[in-house]
């Protein structure tokens, strides 16, 4: 959601803070503002609403803005409208405590009252401003200093936040405070550096601290200390992050998504690659034995968003593969469930951020109930990778456009290592037939390359329709789950209203909703739902609708059927959702540019959701 940044170092602050706001405007929001400061002069804050180039232009690029130690912030509204008012950074009364917040304070407005009786007022309706006040209250009542006053706030904050705060008695200082939201630190050649994602600070430094839920950090000149929230130093180890600065540049693209999507293939098969050795899948490094899988008895996949549509997907793959009992449960309702998990359940948390707020919670109440936890999350030291019991890393790389693309596809190639691991592993599956299966998901991402090579056709027809008004997906099986990713790129990056079902369903409802000219896309790949599905494109048709075909080389008969057809190469069924999801990929991407959107930030939606 929210972006934050903090420096302290030689250079000037503001143009290292600017740098770092837009390395994160892919996460989405609505206005920006930064606040600097030297060792003798008072903190200057500047704040505009919109997008950060207006806050490049008040500041003329950060020059205009003196001093070498601040904090920056590009705000996605959870409490009051957008505006210059609610921007951050917030301050005290006299600019004593000034700082920056991603996340919820959910007891804002009970702290709110009892700052007020003490004689606080308040400018802006942010819970931001209330818990800068609430810091600098205990500041100057107890007189400990940043860290003590950030641990008695801590103890009083209810919800999540992370929190980058300056203090005008330690000038060339930056705090911050951590409890659910993301927070990195990173430090090199005598500067500091605070963000809320690794590409806001890859270009100075690749060694990270990840902090923890409850921590403080303090970060000076080239040094970083932490600190309990019972105000005892700890120590962190340095992650090393992998990603190089070019692969969170657009090498030449005009967007993001369309070069996320031509890095799919290397992407897929780094993952793929990560986990087999001479032949077959080793969970070594995952933490999975072959012991642990067969005393496995449920499987819950458990995300938000197209990782719930991944999750739909492999339940397919691993009850066709399997006998276990696959449940895919949306984060948001799954941890306001009452359910019993027994300890033989394996749930699986898929989140490429590895911060999704209602995920990691659905994740600490699975561990709370004696259920193992495997995480398949993209990002190393995330949130949910430290708490997950197992690990399975995807290798996508730093993925920038909000509408997720080669995440997507590495969750959905993790997913069938595990079904056929599990399979194998459980005797569900020879020898053969497993050499088989890993020698097939082993052309996936030729596959894709080969896809992406006539992506001009769906240029041309993403063009024809780029002003229809609703869109419909249909399929079976593993074509619905697939559908129900195309929809969704649809709709979030082309504003068309776009619904996906299970064709089958059409005749309970959906069917009423064709009219002439409404843009039908069928999704037929799976060979024995093919004459199934395509009667439910019949009915379609017959009431007027614009049909567009999605299935594999071979099966042209559907050309007598749909107006439009795309192929894809073959593959074994259980994989095709990886081929069939890049078309409706492109297809989004293309409707998008030619309604002349903004692809990579799509209005109102950020690319890591750390808030309910």
């Amino acid at each position: 959601m929210c972006g934050i940044v903090g420096f302290s170092g030689k250079r000037q602050a503001a143009p290292v803070l600017l740098d770092g706001l837009a390395k994160l405007e892919y996460r989405g929001y609505d206005s920006a503002g930064i606040a600097v400061r030297d060792g003798v002069n008072p903190v200057e804050i500047v704040k505009a609403k919109g997008k950060l180039k207006i806050l490049r232009e008040m500041t003329n690029e950060g020059q205009a803005v003196s001093g070498t130690c601040g904090i920056g912030h590009t705000r996605w509204a959870t409490h009051g409208e957008p505006s210059v008012t609610n921007a951050h950074p917030h301050a005290s009364d006299d600019n004593n405590v000034v700082g920056v917040h991603n996340g919820i304070i959910e007891n804002y407005q009970e702290l709110k009252a009892k700052l007020a009786k003490s004689g606080y007022s308040f400018s802006s309706s942010t819970d931001t401003e209330v818990a800068v006040k609430l810091v600098d209250y205990y500041y100057k009542k107890y007189q400990g200093g940043p860290v003590d006053a950030l641990a008695r706030a801590m103890t009083r904050i209810r919800g999540s936040y992370a929190l980058a705060m300056m203090f005008a008695e330690y000038p060339e200082e930056v705090y911050a405070i951590r409890k659910d939201s993301p927070m990195i630190i990173g430090s090199a050649d005598g500067e500091s550096y605070l963000a809320s994602d690794v590409p806001a600070i890859l270009k100075y430094t690749r060694n990270v601290y990840y902090v923890g839920d409850l921590e403080i950090a303090r970060l000076k000149k080239g040094e970083v200390e932490f600190f309990n929230i019972d105000r005892e130093p700890i120590q962190k180890e340095v992650t090393e992050i992998k990603w190089n600065t070019e692969a969170a540049e657009k090498a030449g693209y005009e967007h993001f998504m369309l070069k996320e999507i031509h890095e799919q293939p290397k992407a897929v098969r780094d993952t793929v690659n990560s986990v087999l050795k001479d032949g077959k899948i080793d969970f070594s490094e995952v933490g999975l034995s072959d012991e642990d899988i067969k005393a496995i008895k449920n499987i819950y996949i458990v995300a938000c968003g197209s990782a719930y549509h991944v999750g739909m997907a492999v339940q397919y793959v691993i009850e066709e593969l399997t006998s276990l009992s696959v449940r895919v449960e949306l984060a948001s309702e799954f941890r306001y469930r009452k359910m019993t998990l027994r300890e033989d359940s394996l749930v699986i948390i898929i989140s490429q951020s590895g911060e999704t707020a209602d995920s990691l919670a659905a994740l600490k109440m699975a561990k709370a109930s004696g259920a193992k936890t495997l995480g398949i999350v993209n990002v190393v030291g995330s949130s949910i990778a430290r708490e997950a019991d197992n690990v399975f890393y995807t290798l996508a790389g730093p993925e920038i456009s909000v509408a997720t693309t080669k995440a997507y596809s590495c969750q959905l190639a993790a997913g069938y290592m595990l079904a056929i691991q599990f399979a194998h592993a459980r005797g569900e599956m020879d020898d053969s037939e497993y050499t088989r299966l890993i020698e097939e998901l082993e052309t996936i991402p030729h596959k894709i390359e080969k896809i992406l090579e006539d992506k001009e056709r769906i240029q041309w027809f993403a063009a024809k329709f780029a002003a229809v008004k609703d869109a419909f997906f249909i399929g079976r099986g593993i074509d619905y789950a697939v559908g129900l990713e195309g929809s969704l790129k649809m709709k979030e990056i082309s504003y068309i209203h776009s619904e996906a079902y299970a064709a089958g369903e059409l005749k309970h409802g959906p069917i009423s909703l064709i009219e002439d000219g409404t843009l039908v896309i069928g999704v037929v790949t799976q060979q024995n739902l093919y004459e199934k599905t395509v009667s439910n494109m019949v009915e379609v048709k017959s009431r007027g609708a614009y049909l567009m075909g999605l299935t594999c080389y071979g099966n042209y008969a559907i050309e007598d059927l749909a107006d439009f057809t795309v192929y894809i190469p073959n593959t074994d069924h259980l994989f095709l959702a990886s081929l069939a999801v890049i078309p409706l990929q492109l297809l989004g991407y293309y409707i998008s540019c030619a309604k002349g959107l903004d692809v990579d930030k799509p209005r109102n939606l950020a690319k890591s959701v750390t808030v309910e």
